[in-house]
Formats: C-alpha cells, structure tokens, sequence
C-alpha cells in the first residue's frame, strides 16, 4: 500500500462510515415504511428501488421516478432523510477539501511521483544533496553533457526555483532531509544507474552524514562531498569518501601557487573552467607584503598556504577573541581608510578581502585601491548574485566557493585523472607548465578547453579495445585524426594515460603527454584536453571499427550489405 492510499484510508474513514451509516439508514427505511397504491393496496419498495431512490434524491439530482405515489409515513421519512444525506455529504466534502490541502498528502503525492521517475531512469546518473548556488551550476553541466541528475533539498522555495529553471532534461527533485537514510534510498541509493551522490548541503554536519550513510549502505559507487572544516574533512577521509572538496583550501593552494608557478596556475584554471568561455589572462601575483582581511575559516586557509610560500602577511580582524589571529594583528573590518594604513597599506603588494560580506569585501578593495592604486586585489564572492558587481570592480582573482566546488566536482565526474594530472603538473616547474601552455594554445585558441577522460574498455572505446584485444596496434596518434579525412589533425591532444602497472607500489603508471607513437593498451584511462566538441569526432574512431581503420591504413570500408555483396561476388568472379 502506498503512503498517499495509506493516508487517504485514514484521513477519510469517519467520513466515508458517515455516508455509509446515512445512505444504509435511508434505504432501509424506504425499505420497512409501507406506501398505499392506486388500489388502496399496501407495498413496499424493495432494496433496488430504495437504493435507487435514495442515490438520485441524495445527490439533488431528483429524477421524480416513482413507481407508486409516496404515503405521508414515507414523504416524512423522504424529508428526514434529505437533511441527513446533506449534512452526511457536507461533511464529506469538507473533509475531502480538507484532505486535498493537507501538506502530508501533498508531500506524499510529491515523494510518489519523485519514487516513480527515479525508477524509470535509464540513463547514468548523480544523486545532488542540497541545491544552492553550487548544486545550480552542476545540475546544468551535468544535464548539458548527458548525465541525467535527482535533486534533494529540504527548502522548498529552492525545490521550487528547480522545477522554474530552464533545463533540457527534466530532473526530479524531492523536499526532503538528505540525512535520513530512507530518502536517499528513495532517491536511487540502490539503482543500478546511480553513478554517485554528491553532498552540497550548507551543513558540514550534514555532509558528513550522507558520506555515512553512503558508505554504509552502498560501497559501489562514488561519494562526493563538500566540507569547510578540516576536523570534518578528516572524518569525511576516515569513512574513505572519495572526494572531499574545501574551496577555501583549494582557493588558498591555488594562490599559493600563482606566487611560484604563475603558468601551472594558469592551467589550472584553464583545465577545470567551463569549456567554450574565454580564456583567463595570465595572472602573476607579487611578491611583498601582504594584507589578509577576516580571518575565518578561508582568512586562516589562505594565511598558511602564504606563509607555507614565505610571503609576509598582516592580518586585519574585527573579532580577535572569536578567531584569535597571530600576534601583530590589526583590530578592524578593513572597510576603513585608518585601518589600512595602520596595517600598512601604502608599502603593501597585495590585499586579500575575505570576509563572509560580499558589500565590506567590495567595501575593502574600493578603499584600499584609494591608497594604493597598484595593490593586487583579491576578493572573496559569497553570493552568486553579486556577479556583475565583482566583474566591474576591476579585481585581479575573484575567489567565489561555489565556483570553485562546482568546477572540481565536473572535473572529478568528467575527467577522474584531471586532479592527478594537475598534481603532476605541480611538480614540473613553470618552464614546462610554459610549453604546455603554448601547446594548449595551438589547439584551443581563446577559448576554455574541454577537459575529459575515457577508458580502453569494451564500453567506452569499443573499436579501440577489439582491435588491441585481435592483437592490432593503436598509436596515440590515430585518436588524434578526422574520421572523414585522415590527412586533418583534430585540435586535440592527450594529457595522460593511466596504466596499471603491478609492479609500481600505487598500482598504476602514469605517463604525461605521451607521444603520438604512444602504444595503447586495453585499460588504459586517457585524459584528453580539445576544442569543444571534438570529443565528437574522436567518439567514431573509438567506437566505430571502420573508421579506425580508416584513419589506421587510409582504407575505406563499407558496411552496407549490397556493398558487401558486391564484394562477394566480384571475389567469385575474380577467383
């Protein structure tokens, strides 16, 4: 039985037992009172007559059928039982309407019709808890790629925005608490489709919850979370929840980074940016002395990854006992012109306004250009609405967290190896971060790459994996040529392959920017960086076997079955 059958039986037992007693009252009354018929004989209505009766004259129809006229003993009952069927039925109706607005039935039809979508997906998707800024921005990359996304959130004027937005596929969403157990398994824990949960609630209590509740019940597929607090992310770490995603510390590394690799920053952003959008300039951060505004959570992040680069930095905090700063800070919010010069604002190269207040942040940077024209700026966006406000106060890095989670999350969802490569990347220094700038260049122009990863497998690249399985040969190379034209080079170029390797401690060997000689092995995972939509165009080499061979050997092959018979029988004819 279902909770909205369950709930109506309830809700509408007195009232239906109500109308039952009234009608069983009225008809058997009709029954046992006699009329006088035109012969002055006695009758009495029998059950079919009674029950006819009473239907059309309870529900003010009135059809007038009678089959002898009424004696006064039964126009006196008729007349009784007229009030009781009206007061029978105006209760009834006003428990119906009563029903009908119940906010449980409501939420009971809601849950059945979400249960019932879920089940019906037949394509990969990804389990969003919590739909804030964040959850927006990756519910529309997620759906513009193919992946097909379930939404729980317990505010339902963001339910409700979700259902107003204009998205391609329809998502079902669920007003619920993503920290129970039932709802998540309501919500395809079990499908076998259900690629991942994600946890973008606001509470880092919540997250922590999910990744639980996740790991508990299910061990098959990958939990995502978002975490503020490094003593939740540890937890999060110890229930071995696959990503964990701070942006004040990935904010904060990134920064840190820009100081000593400005280029392996810069590929950084180009990487995990949305594909198609202008690429960011380059941004080289000075190094001096440095003035961090609020010293919360992300004031503390970005304080130790600077000093971990040795950079001088000077704290200006409103609240010492509440955040208690090092010592040497300076007591204010930093909107304040005497602050920042008490802070030392003129001999200062940088500036940092992290507060959780969009307009103080704004505030800070205005007032602190005002004294130092050539200060680099960088301002902390909390609310997403606030864009166009931050875009026209000329700052060299906006940190905005929503950004920066949704973009790790498409990265870890669309190209797993993308967070590995860009560690590699650390490690190579700026001369090489450099040339693969220019590389990056050649083939994207100005515009933001797209970044994704498949592996040989008979899923994913079919051709590829039957021809490496037959004992052919793929290079590298052959990914990179036009299907139509073998002679044309596509604009894309592979990163990184990932290949198991038991003898390597980690179990897996990674070789960056491999050759286009490169031989491929079934099992290798390929993380490819093109110019949008020539993820396309390499899909036919990778799933069709003719047009691999095509651009293996420049030979054309049909498949067409007169084409095939034709051959045949020019081969008899030949023989």
């Amino acid at each position: 039985m279902t909770k909205v059958t369950s709930l109506v039986l309830r809700r509408m037992r007195v009232p239906l037992l109500v109308l039952i007693a009234t009608y069983s009252i009225s008809i058997l009354g009709f029954v046992l009172i006699p009329g006088i018929d035109e012969n002055g004989q006695r009758w009495h209505m029998n059950f079919f007559d009674a029950i006819y009766f009473v239907s059309y004259m309870a529900t003010t129809i009135g059809f007038g059928e009678l089959p002898q006229p009424f004696s006064v003993a039964q126009r006196m009952w008729a007349t009784a039982t007229i009030y009781l069927s009206v007061v029978g039925w105006v209760y009834a109706i006003g428990s119906i309407l009563a029903l009908v607005q119940n906010s449980m039935l409501k939420r009971a039809i809601e849950e059945g019709r979400f249960t019932r979508s879920v089940s019906k997906l037949t394509e990969n998707f990804y389990m969003i808890c919590g739909y804030g800024e964040t959850a927006r921005l990756l519910v529309h990359s997620l759906n513009s790629r193919g992946f097909r996304t379930v939404v729980i959130d317990k505010n339902s004027d963001r339910i409700d925005e979700l259902l107003m937005a204009e998205i391609p596929q329809f998502v079902p969403a669920l007003l619920a608490d993503a920290s129970n157990s039932n709802v998540l398994i309501e919500a395809g824990l079990f499908h076998e489709n259900c690629k991942g949960v994600v946890a973008l609630t606001d509470s880092d209590h919540v997250n922590l919850k999910i990744a639980i509740t996740c790991r508990l019940l299910n061990k098959t597929f990958s939990v995502i979370c978002r975490s503020e607090s490094l003593d939740t992310e540890a937890n999060m770490r110890s229930f071995r929840t696959d990503y964990i995603i701070n942006p004040f510390e990935s904010f904060a590394s990134r920064l840190a980074m820009a100081l000593h690799s400005p280029s392996s920053y810069l590929i950084n952003q180009w990487l995990t940016g949305v594909p198609g959008t202008r690429l960011l300039d380059p941004v080289t951060p000075p190094r001096g002395l440095w003035l961090l505004c609020g010293y919360g959570r992300f004031g503390k992040a970005v304080h130790r990854f600077l000093t971990f680069e040795g950079v001088t930095t000077r704290i200006i905090e409103s609240d010492h006992e509440l955040t208690n700063p090092p010592e040497g800070s300076i007591k204010g919010r930093g909107t304040e012109a005497v602050t920042l010069r008490n802070a030392g604002i003129a001999d200062a190269v940088g500036i940092v306004a992290g507060t959780d207040n969009d307009t103080n942040n704004l505030s800070i940077i205005y007032t602190a250009k005002e004294q130092n024209e050539e200060v680099f700026t960088v301002a902390r966006q909390n609310y997403g609405g606030n864009e166009k406000l931050f875009q026209n106060a000329s700052l060299d890095i906006v940190m905005e967290p929503s950004d920066i989670i949704a973009h790790e999350i498409l990265s870890v969802i669309l190209a797993p190896l993308l967070a590995t490569f860009l560690q590699q990347a650390k490690t190579h220094g700026n001369q090489w971060a450099c040339e693969l700038i220019s590389r990056m260049i050649a083939i994207v122009g100005e515009t933001t790459p797209d970044t994704w990863g498949i592996e040989i497998n008979k899923e994913e690249a079919p051709a590829v994996f039957n021809a490496l399985q037959q004992g052919q040969e793929v290079l590298v190379g052959d990914l990179n040529k036009n299907h139509l034209d073998r002679q044309k080079k596509l604009q894309v170029m592979v990163l990184m392959i990932s290949r198991v390797d038991e003898e390597i401690e980690s179990g897996y060997r990674l070789i960056t920017l491999p050759d286009e000689d490169f031989q491929l092995q079934p099992g290798d995972q390929i993380l490819f960086c093109s110019r949008e939509g020539e993820r396309n165009e390499i899909s036919w080499v990778l799933n069709n076997r003719n047009a691999l061979h095509y651009v293996q050997t420049g030979e054309q092959v049909s498949e067409a079955w007169i084409w095939r018979m034709l051959s045949g029988w020019k081969s008899e004819v030949n023989a």
